[in-house]
């Protein structure tokens, strides 16, 4: 019963429907427009704000710390198995499609991130919390609406997501090492919760130690796979663009597949629009002083998730020959991808790849959901028990589960709270347009980056007390 139900969302949204394709085409294009192609014009820009991006207060957390935990979450299954799923259901034109669901989601990451910021709050140990449960009551004047979406994500970050990534290292690790299902769900579940127990500074610490080595550490073992394959490149870069337009036998059809599933997979990697981010941008303690350099922070991360990192696990699936198969292979395509450019140790590699993104994703999928919590006046010690055992509950239920399965109920999830989290986006389109006038003007006079209350007209109204005093 419940996974036709699930099965029933997931068409009206994912497949015949393809609501949240249009949906997400929509708002990229809308920001873009809206924001004077902002993420090319300020491209340049997008970097020079992570200078001195390592200050923070005691509210919050630095800007690199809170980049950090938002590539913690978009850096895990979506990045090697999700590019898999995609190539094997899509082709080779999925990868053109995530493209630019990627360049179109760094207007609406940027959008939703600047919003996340400007409405944060303070919970009753004194830190940031935001989100858009947050800007939805607070600029909208939306409660249910606002508690609707928190719902979504409680279901979605708090616990189906982490165990998809349970379910990827899991069995990465049971085909590169034999390793039981439930031994490693065991380890992934007293490793996670010595670190989710010191809260959202803990997860910030861990991410900003964590992340940078290991993307480095999978960008140079791609490059070096792809120098290896130099010959192949342009006959790989023409078949991506002529899948992707359907100019190859297959038609239209190979055309819609490619569409769909890079789209689909796109959003499920780099997260843009779903309303995940915004929960570490609020958690920042913004560096110059200002909500919009938080959007510049997190459409950096779109930037590397997708534009970078998905593109090398593409790169060496294609270079391997890519896949034939209608089936779900997840990554176990990505490891014998791996295995044919650098033999046996290829499968070990990507088994500890994969187990180190997904750790890190499950690590703060429940920062994510912790930030909620304080909507329902549940942020103290009984409500934070209750969240983490079920947490931990699903990451075990999660490694042992079929893929498929787990897949279904992680893209309806993500689905109802993109369509939440987009629509109210949109309806916030003045204030993101006003505030970030406000910075584009600042930047370009030279003057004083720093934001307070009344600078620019706002829908709604801000927490009292973070932006009078420029903190």
């Amino acid at each position: 019963m419940i996974s036709e139900l699930v099965s029933f969302i997931n068409n009206i949204l994912w497949g015949e429907g393809q609501v949240l394709i249009y949906l997400l085409i929509i708002a990229g294009v809308w920001f873009t427009l809206k924001l004077n192609f902002i993420q090319i014009r300020h491209f340049r820009h997008m970097f020079s704000v992570m200078k001195g991006s390592g200050k923070s207060d005691k509210s919050g957390i630095s800007s690199f710390q809170a980049l950090c935990t938002s590539l913690s979450a978009r850096v895990g299954t979506g990045n090697l198995a999700g590019v898999a799923v995609a190539i094997s259901l899509g082709g080779a034109g999925a990868v053109f499609w995530m493209w630019v669901i990627a360049l179109l989601g760094m207007a609406t990451g940027f959008a939703e991130s600047v919003l996340g910021q400007l409405y944060k709050v303070r919970d009753d140990n004194g830190e940031y919390r935001g989100g858009p449960a947050y800007y939805i009551q607070q600029g909208l004047n939306k409660r249910w609406l606002a508690i609707t979406f928190a719902l979504f994500l409680f279901l979605g970050y708090g616990f189906i997501f982490s165990a998809v990534q349970a379910n990827t290292i899991t069995d990465a690790l049971n085909f590169a090492y034999d390793i039981p299902t439930l031994h490693s769900g065991l380890v992934i579940i007293g490793l996670a919760a010595l670190i989710v127990v010191g809260g959202l500074r803990a997860i910030a610490r861990f991410a900003e130690w964590v992340v940078p080595f290991m993307a480095v550490g999978y960008i140079a073992v791609t490059l070096f796979v792809t120098i290896m394959n130099i010959d192949l490149l342009p006959a790989m870069l023409m078949d991506i663009i002529q899948s992707a337009f359907g100019l190859q036998e297959a038609g239209a059809g190979a055309l819609g597949a490619a569409f769909k599933n890079g789209v689909q997979r796109g959003l499920y990697s780099n997260e843009a629009g779903s309303g995940s981010v915004p929960h570490a941008a609020a958690s920042a303690t913004p560096n110059p002083n200002h909500p919009v350099s938080q959007g510049y922070v997190q459409m950096l991360g779109v930037f590397i998730d997708t534009m970078i990192l998905c593109t090398c696990t593409a790169f060496v699936i294609l270079l391997a020959g890519g896949s034939s198969s209608d089936q779900m292979e997840g990554i176990r395509l990505t490891q014998n991808a791996m295995s044919s450019h650098l033999g046996g140790g290829g499968t070990e590699f990507v088994a500890a790849a994969i187990s180190l993104f997904a750790f890190t994703s499950v690590v703060a999928n429940y920062a994510y959901g912790e930030s909620n919590l304080h909507m329902f006046k549940l942020d103290n010690k009984l409500g934070r028990a209750c969240y983490t055992t079920g947490y931990l509950a699903m990451i075990l239920w999660g490694s042992m589960a079929a893929l498929p399965e787990v897949w279904a109920a992680a893209d309806m999830a993500l689905g109802l709270m993109t369509v939440i989290n987009i629509t109210a986006i949109i309806m916030l389109t003045p204030t993101i347009v006003s505030i970030s006038k406000d910075y584009f003007d600042k930047h370009k006079q030279g003057k004083n980056m720093e934001y307070h209350t009344g600078d620019c007209e706002i829908q709604g109204e801000s927490e009292k007390g973070i932006w009078d005093k420029g903190e």
